[in-house]
C-alpha cells in the first residue's frame, strides 16, 4: 500500500509537502462521493467479468463501511495518502487484499476526482436552490405583508419616485429566481458522468459507461472522453458563477439594509440578536452580518477568478494546476451559501418602521406625479415637466398610500403581481423535488442506504 503512482523511489519530503498541499483536509468533503462511485464501478467491473461475484460483495461491503465511518469522522486521509482516493483505495487493500487492489482497473483519478466532485455539486446545488427558493419565498411573503408600506424611491441616493416596502422587497425575491435558473442550467451540466474517461484517452476495456451513469443516478454519460477531463475546472466555473450572482444580489440587499437601517434613516431596524457589538463603545449595535455578506461576495467572485485563471492556459489533457480549483470551489460555494442563510434569518427578522418611512416623504417626490397630472389634463409631457420644475417649492404633499395605489400597471406598486413570481417559485421548487428524489432513489438503490454527498457546515 503507498501511494497509487508509486514505483521504485520515493517523493521528496518537500516537493510531497508541497504537491499534497490541503488535498488531505478538502478531500474530507468527497469520502462519500469517492466511496458511491467506487461501488458504481465495481458493480460494472463484476458486470463485464472483471472483477467474480465475490470480490464485488466484499468491496461493497467494505465501501459502506467506509461511509460509516466517515460520516463518524473515523476516517483519516494521511499526507502519505496524498488524497481520498488513495486513502480509500489503501483502506480496501488492507481489509480485503487484492479485490481493493482491483478496483482501480479501468480508471484514472482523474475520472475518480472529476465523479466525485460532480457529486458533490450535485448535492451543494440542491441545497443552494432550496435556501435560495426560501429566502426568495421569505421576501416575496414580506412584500406581501408590507405591500401597502409607502418606502421613497430613490435614484443616484437621491429622493425620486414614491415606493413601497413591497415593490422593494419583491424586486430582490424575483432577481434571486432568476439567478436560480442559473443554477438550475449548472445543475444540468454537471449532471452528466465521466466515469470511463480514465486518463482522458478511455481504455482497451468493454467498460459500461452508461451503466456506471444510471447507477449513479446522472442524466447522461459525459460523451467525449477528452472533453471529461478538459471540462474539470469549467464546469465548477459555472456553478460557481451562479452562486456570484445570487451573492451580487445579496450584497446590493444588505447595503440597502446597513443604510436604510442606520439612525438617520430609520425605515428598518435589525433585531440585537443579529447584530454584534463594540469593544470599546457600549451604545454600538453593529450590523456586521451583512457587512459581511457585502464582503464575502467579493471573495465568491474571487474564487470564480481564481479557478478560471488558472484553467485558462493549460494544455489539452490532465495538469496538475488543476488540484488548485479544489479550494477556491469549495469554498467559494460554502460562503455562498453561507450568505444566504444570513440573509433569509436577516429578511425573517427584520423590523419595518412604518412611521419613519412616512416621515420620508417630503414634498418634491411627487413632483413627477404632479407633472403626470398635467398630462392627464393635456398638458405635453414636456411642457409639464418644466412647469413643475421651475415651481417644485408649490408642489405639496400628498398621502403616500394613495401615491403608490394611483400605479396599476404590472409590476408596480399598486399592482405587485406577486403571483408570477410565486408560479416560478414553485415551478423551481418542483423541479429541484423531482430531480432529489430521481438521485436520490438511485444511490438508495445502488448503497443501500441514505448518502449525503454534501454537509453544509452551519447546518
Amino acid at each position: 500500500m503507498g501511494k497509487l503512482w508509486e514505483k521504485n523511489y520515493s517523493l521528496d519530503s518537500l516537493m510531497e509537502a508541497f504537491t499534497v498541499g490541503e488535498d488531505p483536509l478538502l478531500d474530507m468533503r468527497l469520502v462519500n462521493a469517492d466511496c458511491v462511485a467506487s461501488m458504481a464501478h465495481a458493480q460494472m467491473l463484476a458486470s463485464i467479468g472483471i472483477l467474480s461475484p465475490a470480490d464485488r460483495d466484499m468491496l461493497l461491503k467494505e465501501l459502506g463501511a467506509i461511509i460509516e465511518s466517515g460520516d463518524k469522522s473515523a476516517f483519516v486521509i494521511e499526507r502519505s495518502d496524498e488524497d481520498v482516493h488513495t486513502a480509500i483505495e489503501n483502506k480496501l487493500v488492507g481489509a480485503i487484499g487484492d479485490a481493493g487492489k482491483r478496483i482501480h482497473t479501468g480508471r484514472s483519478r482523474n475520472d475518480q476526482v472529476l465523479v466525485a466532485i460532480r457529486l458533490w455539486s450535485r448535492g451543494f446545488l440542491f441545497a443552494f436552490q432550496h435556501a435560495s427558493l426560501q429566502l426568495s419565498n421569505r421576501l416575496l411573503a414580506f412584500a406581501e405583508k408590507h405591500a401597502g408600506d409607502p418606502m421613497p424611491g430613490r435614484t443616484h441616493m437621491q429622493i425620486a419616485m414614491p415606493s413601497s416596502v413591497g415593490l422593494w422587497a419583491a424586486a430582490f425575491a424575483e432577481e434571486l429566481l432568476d439567478v436560480a435558473e442559473l443554477s438550475r442550467t449548472a445543475f444540468r451540466l454537471i449532471d452528466c458522468c465521466p466515469l470511463g474517461s480514465a486518463a482522458s484517452y478511455g481504455v482497451p476495456l468493454p467498460l459500461n459507461r452508461e451503466m456506471v451513469a444510471d447507477l449513479l443516478g446522472f442524466s447522461r454519460v459525459q460523451n467525449n472522453v477528452l472533453y471529461a477531463n478538459n471540462s474539470r475546472g469549467k464546469l465548477e466555473s459555472i456553478a460557481l458563477e451562479a452562486v456570484e450572482q445570487a451573492c451580487l444580489t445579496l450584497s446590493k440587499l444588505a447595503q440597502d439594509l446597513i443604510l436604510f437601517s442606520l439612525p438617520e434613516f430609520g425605515y428598518f431596524t435589525l433585531p440585537k440578536e443579529l447584530c454584534t457589538g463594540s469593544s470599546i463603545m457600549p451604545q454600538k449595535r453593529n450590523p456586521d452580518g451583512l457587512e459581511l455578506v457585502r464582503a464575502k461576495s467579493a471573495s465568491v467572485s474571487a474564487a470564480v477568478a481564481q479557478i478560471k485563471s488558472i484553467i485558462r492556459g493549460l494544455p489539452t489533457g490532465y495538469n496538475r494546476d488543476f488540484q488548485e480549483t479544489k479550494a477556491p470551489y469549495f469554498n467559494g460555494c460554502e460562503t455562498g451559501l453561507a450568505c444566504v442563510r444570513i440573509m433569509d434569518l436577516t429578511v425573517e427578522k427584520l423590523v419595518v418602521n412604518t412611521e419613519r418611512l412616512h416621515a420620508a416623504f417630503t414634498p418634491d417626490i411627487f413632483a413627477t406625479d404632479r407633472a403626470l397630472d398635467l398630462v392627464a389634463k393635456g398638458v405635453p409631457f414636456r411642457d409639464a415637466y418644466r412647469q413643475v420644475g421651475a415651481s417644485l417649492d408649490t408642489v405639496s404633499a400628498a398621502d403616500p398610500r394613495e401615491a403608490i395605489a394611483r400605479k396599476t400597471s404590472t409590476g408596480t406598486t399598486g399592482n405587485l403581481r406577486l403571483d408570477v413570481p410565486r408560479a416560478h417559485a414553485a415551478e423551481l421548487a418542483a423541479w429541484l423535488q423531482s430531480e432529489k428524489s430521481s438521485k436520490n432513489a438511485a444511490i438508495l438503490k445502488l448503497t443501500g442506504r441514505d448518502v449525503q454527498f454534501f454537509k453544509d457546515p452551519l447546518a
